[in-house]
């Protein structure tokens, strides 16, 4: 499994695993858990994407049981978690709205619950899940700062953020933002054209794209992406999903996909994707039938 440097001491494997379904499973129990992230390893698969509100509050702290249960774990594996929205479940059931907050009082807090839920000392990389329209940028900037000072974050980085807003939180913080996580995919392709990739792609910043199969759809259906996708699943021996994730690998950006399943035996084949043929032309075929037409 091909790596990406994060920072001068951290990388990532280039292709993630997803834990917001984790809580959702039918069996939650610790040696499951530990299963799911073993089937990762096997792989070459080491980093594993969360956030405080996945599962309602809840995913980190199953992870966290596996960890507990097993500690060696956490040595092999790289830690990202996510934090800033507020939706009416779980330990913010009080809430009247959901709502962003990007004060300093909640990061702070949410850092040390998802610490103490995944049984850990140090989260890898922390990620403003949302941009926040009321963000304080000196407010959260510098709070960001002081976690990676103190240790208990050894990265900060964005999801879903716009240039606008990448640049705003960066101009108040001395770490760099080392990473966006976005979504992407066969489908969900606007980021290639509209700058999003272009402007992380220019600064040498890896991207993680979350949805990589479109949630589930490019698997299913049919039509002509799923045609298209099909033909090259069959040309290199593996399923429609693989070659959807080989289409974001083979782009010179550094995209990371970032993969969700609570099926074993589909955790098994996540790299099956390292191993599809995808030249340029393959490429735009996929792009074209994505568009609906041939490029300009």
């Amino acid at each position: 499994m091909n790596r990406i440097d994060i920072t001068p001491d951290l990388s990532f494997s280039r292709i993630v695993y997803g834990m917001w379904r984790l809580s959702d499973d039918t069996d939650t129990s610790t040696a499951h858990v530990q299963a799911k992230i073993e089937a990762c390893l096997a792989q070459g698969i080491t980093t594993m994407d969360q956030a405080d509100i996945y599962g309602g509050y809840e995913a980190e702290e199953v992870m966290g049981a596996a960890l507990k249960s097993a500690p060696a774990l956490r040595g092999q594996i790289e830690i990202v978690t996510k934090c800033d929205i507020v939706a009416p479940a779980g330990r913010h059931s009080g809430a009247r709205v959901k709502y962003y907050d990007t004060s300093a009082a909640h990061i702070t807090a949410s850092v040390e619950a998802s610490l103490k839920l995944m049984n850990i000392d140090t989260i890898d990389t922390l990620l403003v899940h949302r941009p926040d329209p009321l963000m304080d940028h000196h407010e959260t900037g510098t709070v960001l700062d002081e976690l990676v000072k103190s240790g208990k974050v050894r990265s900060i980085g964005a999801s879903n953020f716009k240039l606008h807003d990448w640049t705003l939180l960066q101009s108040a913080m001395t770490n760099k933002l080392v990473t966006n996580q976005i979504e992407l995919s066969v489908t969900a392709n606007a980021g290639f054209s509209n700058g999003d990739v272009a402007y992380l792609q220019e600064r040498g910043v890896p991207i993680m794209a979350w949805s990589p199969l479109g949630g589930g759809s490019l698997m299913q259906g049919t039509g002509p992406v799923q045609d298209a996708l099909k033909s090259v699943a069959d040309a290199n021996g593996v399923d429609t999903g693989a070659v959807a994730v080989a289409w974001l690998l083979a782009h010179p950006a550094n995209i990371m996909p970032v993969m969700g399943t609570n099926n074993v035996n589909r955790i098994k084949g996540l790299s099956d994707a390292m191993n599809v043929n995808m030249d340029r032309q393959t490429w735009f075929e996929i792009y074209t039938a994505a568009l609906g037409n041939e490029v300009p």
